[in-house]
């Protein structure tokens, strides 16, 4: 495994990052104990860095999993407060819930541009004192938009960006791969740590998984890059394609038998934009007076091309 220094935070990193969305509950829903298991695999084969949320419901699974491994790895998780009060219940959540005094990463969830991070930063200064008091290593935002890379640069508090990255430029919300690659390369040459998400663009890029893993593998501007696991397989495979390797046919043939579906987030606005470019006619908008797009799982075929028409990034493969 290849391991580099997360911008001037100080940690070292696995260039492949475990991604624990997609074995928590909103997805896969692994129990714990399944989950911590697969967690301790990964950190054996060399991936020492986790990616989570408070929104995710799993600190009981890094809990059990920290404890198999008798150390901590490079943890990284992210709230959406906002208030100085809800910031410090975030934070003692992730320190109680996964039995840690210090969270090597903290981050401001879903940011998306110099605005919310002023909206935020009642949440980000208490962060900052959270950092000084050595309870928290790196501070830093995720986010789906070119724009909050850009603003993250003035912001000094900020350590680390996780923002959206594939080879499609799937889900980036206010421009195309071309900028948001222009925005990281400068962020990561004023020193800030960039680990990307979402290389497989929420699941639809999952059929071209060997090109989506050489791309963000490729990028010398990222120090890693997060992939969603939720199985050995999966595990095995990524590392296979990771390493620039072929995994076994049977490998794949049980990676591909894994059934998946079409998931639409809450945050759907309704704007139908999916509904128009479905060429399976499987998507349809529900509701009144608000509405919502439905998917008919009888019609989808999981092509994935619904995912480049979201603006919200709100439909996803799992």
């Amino acid at each position: 495994m290849e391991y580099r220094l997360l911008g001037k935070t100080g940690l070292n990193v696995s260039k492949l990052c475990f991604g624990t969305l997609t074995m928590g509950s909103l997805q896969a829903d692994l129990p714990p104990e399944e989950g911590a298991a697969l967690l301790h695999e990964a950190y054996n084969r060399g991936i020492n860095f986790w990616d989570t949320a408070e929104l995710y419901g799993n600190y009981k699974t890094l809990r059990l999993a920290i404890r198999k491994i008798k150390e901590l790895p490079v943890i990284t998780t992210k709230t959406y407060a906002y208030t100085r009060k809800d910031a410090s219940a975030s934070l003692e959540k992730a320190r109680f819930e996964m039995d840690i005094d210090v969270i090597p990463i903290f981050l401001l969830h879903e940011q998306e541009s110099s605005l919310t991070l002023q909206g935020h930063k009642e949440a980000l200064d208490f962060f900052c004192e959270a950092k000084s008091r050595g309870m928290i290593s790196a501070l830093g935002i995720s986010c789906h938009t070119v724009s909050a890379v850009r603003a993250a640069l003035n912001f000094p508090e900020i350590d680390v960006i996780h923002p959206i990255v594939n080879f499609k430029g799937i889900g980036i919300k206010d421009g195309t791969l071309e900028e948001m690659l222009e925005a990281i390369g400068n962020a990561y040459r004023s020193g800030l740590g960039i680990y990307g998400m979402k290389a497989l663009g929420g699941g639809h890029l999952i059929p071209d998984a060997e090109k989506a893993i050489r791309f963000v593998r490729s990028l010398e501007n990222l120090h890693s890059f997060a992939l969603g696991i939720s199985s050995y397989e999966e595990l095995e495979t990524d590392l296979h394609y990771f390493y620039g390797e072929k995994p076994a046919d049977s490998l794949l043939k049980k990676v591909a038998a894994r059934k998946r579906q079409l998931k639409i987030e809450d945050q759907c606005t309704g704007c139908g934009s999916c509904v128009q470019n479905c060429p399976q006619e499987a998507l349809f908008l529900e509701g009144s007076p608000e509405k919502r797009a439905v998917v008919d799982h009888l019609r989808c075929i999981l092509c994935g091309y619904c995912g480049a028409y979201c603006p919200e990034f709100c439909l996803k493969i799992f």
